[in-house]
Parts: C-alpha cells; sequence; structure tokens
C-alpha cells in the first residue's frame, strides 16, 4: 500500500504527465539528455545486460539503456505513476527500442534477488517515502558485483552560479513550469525537494549507511547541478 506521501506525489505526477518532456526539455535547457547519458556510461551496462530502471517515468533512461545494452539486452522500467507509463508505452515503438515497462513501487519491487546486471534512478529518489530503504530494494535485485546508479539534482555553490541558480530554482523553475504543465505546485515541490535533499558527499554518506555496496562514487554533472552516484553491489 502507497504511504500518504507517495499516493501525493503519484497524483501530483500524473497531473502534469502529459507536458512533462516538454517542461524537462525547457527547464533544464535540454540538458537532462547529457545527464542521462553520463548516468548509462557511469552504470558500465553492456551489450547483452539486464537493467531495471526504476520510476522511469516517461522511459528516457530506459530507453537510453536500450541503447546501451543492445538487441541481446533487457531493459525493464517500473513506475507507481501509470499515466507515465502511458507515454512511456507509446514513446518506446517510436525509439525502436523495445523495453517492458510495469507498475511497481520501488519500495517493493517484485523481482528476485540478483536478477540484474544494473538498476537505476533518475530525479526520482528523492520522491521515494523510505530513500534508505529504496537504495536497499535497488540493491537487493541487482547482482553481486552490479550497480545501482542514481540521478539526481545537487545544489550547487559558488559565490556567483550558486545564487543565481537558487534564483531560477526557486522563482522561474515554478513559473514555467507552472506555464507549461498548468500545475505551478509540482514545480514548487521539485524546487522544494531538490533543495533541501542530501547531494554529494552527504547522498553517498546515505549510500553507504545502506550496508549494501562494495564501493560508492559520485560524480558532479554542470557545477553541481545534478550528480550521478553509484554502488557497486557487495558479495551477499
Amino acid at each position: 500500500m502507497l504511504a500518504r506521501m507517495s499516493a501525493t506525489v503519484r497524483t501530483m505526477f500524473a497531473s502534469i504527465a502529459r507536458s512533462y518532456d516538454r517542461a524537462n526539455q525547457v527547464l533544464s535547457f535540454g540538458m537532462h539528455h547529457g545527464w542521462r547519458r553520463a548516468a548509462v556510461r557511469a552504470s558500465g551496462a553492456a551489450p547483452g545486460g539486464r537493467v531495471l530502471d526504476c520510476a522511469t517515468g516517461t522511459g528516457d533512461l530506459a530507453l537510453e539503456f536500450r541503447r546501451a545494452v543492445g538487441e541481446g539486452g533487457e531493459v525493464i522500467g517500473t513506475d507507481f505513476c501509470e499515466e507515465m507509463l502511458v507515454l512511456a508505452r507509446e514513446k518506446a515503438p517510436r525509439a525502436g527500442a523495445p523495453v517492458h515497462f510495469q507498475f511497481a513501487d520501488v519500495l517493493a519491487l517484485p523481482f528476485p534477488d540478483g536478477s540484474f546486471d544494473v538498476a537505476s534512478i533518475a530525479f526520482g529518489i528523492r520522491n521515494v517515502d523510505d530513500p534508505l530503504r529504496g537504495i536497499r530494494e535497488m540493491a537487493r535485485v541487482v547482482r553481486p558485483g552490479g550497480r545501482v546508479v542514481v540521478l539526481e539534482f545537487g545544489q550547487p555553490g559558488g559565490a556567483l552560479f550558486g545564487p543565481l541558480y537558487r534564483v531560477y530554482s526557486k522563482h522561474v523553475l515554478p513559473r514555467v513550469g507552472g506555464w507549461l504543465s498548468g500545475d505551478r505546485a509540482a514545480y514548487e515541490y521539485l524546487d522544494r525537494t531538490s533543495s533541501r535533499f542530501p547531494a554529494g558527499r552527504a547522498f553517498t554518506a546515505l549510500m553507504e549507511e545502506a550496508g549494501v555496496f562494495s564501493r560508492v562514487s559520485a560524480r558532479a554533472l554542470t557545477l553541481d547541478v545534478a550528480f550521478v552516484y553509484v554502488g557497486e553491489v557487495a558479495e551477499r
């Protein structure tokens, strides 16, 4: 059963599903494509590999992984918002990349232990009721030596860029996102959660606390606007 926060988040994403891709493109100035490619590279996904993309949304990261694993590989995308999955299923054939999309909550993944080489989540871990439990659940379904990859927003610093980014995130992003989607509150939520969520060393510490990785690393993207975190799953 979804917790109250998750139910609220699911309703919010359902309300912006149809405008989600356009808003991402505009609000990130197109940089989100490069961030996803960086996540795939960091994952080590190889031809023939098996990948699970959690909180897949409209499927962009899952499709990027599909290109990496090739025809001999398999990619499954899961999300707890059916309205997003409808769009992902429409998008995959147009991209020429067969991906299986199914409804699932990252806190209770319906897959056996060690089923995948990689499990990923992009801009979704901060929406999970219990991020630590979500990380552990993703690691559970990855084989020892495989990787859990998290792509998430950071909090840029610096005397000039940091303040500019905070003004953009708090004031410009909700206004433009609201105009594109008709739901300004959804983009106010995005700023509120991303500005408070652990980033950089604070998030790698959370991954280490999970106690399921032999090694954890982080790579900053675009002046700390986003980070790619990688955890190598330890032997059980």
